[in-house]
């Protein structure tokens, strides 16, 4: 356990130092934390609108962030680029994101255009039962990409590097919310990047 434990603080602390240095994403990780957590409270009335809200605002938030705010080149921070750190990445990089919000965006379509699923499922009758179909899709693509995940570490690396970082993802809205809970209030004082003193390589 105490090695779990070690694991699980060294995979938070490279990923807060790598990739939340703007003051939007974090503010955005904020947002996906609150949202996520109310999904998490939905999964036990209404899984289909618990997915529909993690990814429609969850994970829309949380990856806007990375994709659109927080800067790329070399990080003066901890002095490695971003390549390396593209490279080294435990969970989802930039790459590997691209092809989960892929299949996320033609689940829909696929549900419109063949409603059955080519006959796995009940076809959907009337708007209100496709967007369930599709929010359980989504939810069945949010398990199999956390799954999917664990085993590719666990051919890479070890299952415990996985399994660390299956709890990471599942409890990452508690820690993001103590986190980043002040830093819309640092956007507010005109703060864009984090000085994240706390992280700074020594010159």
């Amino acid at each position: 356990m105490t090695a779990f434990l070690q694991e699980l603080r060294t995979q938070r602390w490279d990923d807060h130092r790598y990739y939340h240095h703007s003051r939007i994403n974090q503010s955005l990780h904020l947002l996906s934390a609150i949202s996520f957590l109310v999904a998490y409270a939905l999964l036990f009335v209404d899984p289909a609108m618990a997915a529909l809200l993690a990814w429609c605002v969850s994970m829309t938030s949380r990856q806007a962030g990375h994709f659109f705010f927080e800067p790329r080149g070399f990080d003066q921070v901890n002095q490695v680029s971003d390549e390396y750190k593209e490279e080294i990445k435990v969970g989802y990089n930039i790459r590997r994101k691209i092809v989960l919000l892929a299949v996320w965006v033609l689940i829909p379509a696929v549900l419109w255009i063949e409603p059955s699923l080519f006959g796995l499922i009940v076809p959907a009758v009337g708007f209100n039962a496709f967007v369930h179909d599709v929010g359980i899709a989504w939810l069945a693509l949010g398990v199999t990409g956390l799954l999917f995940r664990v085993l590719q570490l666990w051919m890479q690396q070890s299952l415990a590097t996985g399994l660390v970082w299956a709890a990471k993802i599942l409890t990452d809205p508690f820690h993001d919310i103590l986190l980043y809970h002040k830093a819309p209030l640092h956007l507010l004082r005109g703060e864009l990047i984090d000085p994240m003193p706390h992280v700074r390589h020594p010159s």
